[in-house]
């Protein structure tokens, strides 16, 4: 299942759920961009998505999904199946 969607996933290295999430995606070969939320300069993300929780999964620049991944998985696999146009979350 290869994305031709520009995917970046917003982790802690401690988060379980950001764990989990690289790891579906390694699994299904389907590239992403990490950017590591300890980092002051990329925090930034949680107040454009309005959240403070982690894993964030930012699909092409206009769907933000966040929370644990059993919330996440569906969705992400609906923008990537394209059976969704609009802005998420």
């Amino acid at each position: 299942m290869a994305s031709r969607h520009r995917i970046e996933i917003y982790s802690t290295p401690t988060c379980p759920d950001c764990v989990v999430l690289k790891r579906w995606l390694n699994s299904k070969n389907i590239p992403f961009v990490e950017h590591d939320l300890r980092d002051l300069a990329v925090a930034e993300v949680k107040n454009r998505a309005g959240v403070r929780i982690a894993p964030i999964t930012v699909i092409d620049d206009k769907h933000i999904f966040f929370g644990t991944f059993p919330d996440q998985r569906p969705r992400i696999e609906a923008v990537i199946a394209g059976q969704t146009d609009g802005v998420s979350e």
